[in-house]
């Protein structure tokens, strides 16, 4: 099956699975905030870009408050300046 054929979650379970099976063993640390950060940051970028870099409309997307997302790109670096 190809990648496009694949829900996120699938895609994000076999992702993790992999990244777990590589460890040989060794156990992850802070693992909750190592997943949260590879995931917003990208879906925090996608957003904006889709959204022609407005943040009140990607928050809008998002479902989230402006100041979040805003507090969440300076995270980030996706802010230009």
């Amino acid at each position: 099956m190809g990648v496009k054929n694949q829900s996120l979650g699938t895609l994000t379970d076999e992702a993790l699975r992999g990244y777990l099976k590589t460890l040989n063993g060794h156990r992850p640390a802070d693992l909750y905030r190592l997943v949260l950060g590879e995931v917003e940051r990208p879906l925090f970028r996608n957003v904006l870009e889709y959204a022609g870099g407005n943040q009140s409309e990607a928050a809008e997307i998002l479902g989230i408050n402006r100041g979040t997302l805003r507090k969440k790109l300076v995270a980030y670096k996706l802010l230009d300046g």
